[in-house]
């Protein structure tokens, strides 16, 4: 079994050091195109083009594979399972409530998504470096992740993940459920699981129980964790995981 990582917006695979530390085990983190890393010829920016890359970059991995994402990496994630069920014996997500289809963008990202708004937010975030208010870092912090692995993800972000970022959230108008909607309205097949931090400013319980009920998935509630569940408690969120994983060869 190969456990794949994905993580979300504007982060890097740095995310789930720790928590792929704790499990020891076989995992890889993969680095979304642009996030401090090159983007392939011809790749376009959008949801439809993440899902494509990472459906063609989990084919070079030896089934069966359990995705795990986070933020925008859950949304790929279970977009991609559907597309590759040979492959995939599980997934593990958060933000469920994104894939409702009356989920409303938050503030920031209804910036992004606005021509104009968008570039003057991020070149206000490149202007500020690792310091500000508006900086790459300090959104990072403020989202739970400790401060010198925020420092580090954030040195990543530069003008060309500033135009994936805004590529990915332009594609997704007024949310993923819009164009992606039909192929989530019915169970995956495969076993899921919705993990819901109850200190998530951005998630919403109700509406991710609706999604994992959608989609045939668990739900486990992670009480005190926030939006970066996996750095603010790493030997926790491994935990969850090792369960799920463990249960799906049970009898």
């Amino acid at each position: 079994m190969t456990a794949i990582f994905v993580h979300g917006v504007p982060e890097t695979s740095e995310l789930w050091d720790e928590v792929r530390a704790v499990l020891n085990a076989g995992s890889v983190a993969l680095r979304l195109p642009g996030f401090g890393c090159m983007v392939p010829n011809g790749f376009t920016a959008s949801k439809d083009g993440y899902a494509n890359w990472l459906a063609d970059e989990i084919r070079h991995f030896e089934a069966p594979i359990d995705l795990v994402g986070h933020g925008w990496g859950g949304l790929l994630c279970v977009r991609v399972s559907g597309m590759l069920d040979s492959k995939v014996r599980s997934w593990t997500i958060d933000m469920a409530r994104a894939l409702h289809p009356d989920y409303v963008w938050n503030r920031v990202a209804r910036t992004w998504q606005t021509p104009g708004a968008g570039e003057e937010w991020m070149e206000a975030a490149l202007r500020a470096g690792a310091s500000g208010p508006v900086s790459t870092a300090q959104r990072l912090r403020v989202l739970g992740i400790p401060s010198q692995q925020a420092e580090s993800m954030a040195s990543a972000h530069d003008e060309t993940m500033s135009r994936c970022i805004l590529g990915l959230y332009r594609s997704a108008i007024p949310n993923v459920s819009a164009d992606w909607g039909a192929s989530l309205a019915r169970p995956t097949g495969m076993p899921g699981l919705v993990l819901f931090p109850s200190a998530d400013p951005f998630d919403h319980e109700a509406l991710s129980r609706v999604v994992a009920a959608r989609l045939g998935a668990r739900i486990e509630r992670l009480e005190g964790l926030g939006h970066c569940w996996m750095t603010e408690d790493p030997g926790r969120s491994a935990g969850v995981l090792r369960r799920f994983w463990s249960s799906l060869s049970d009898p």
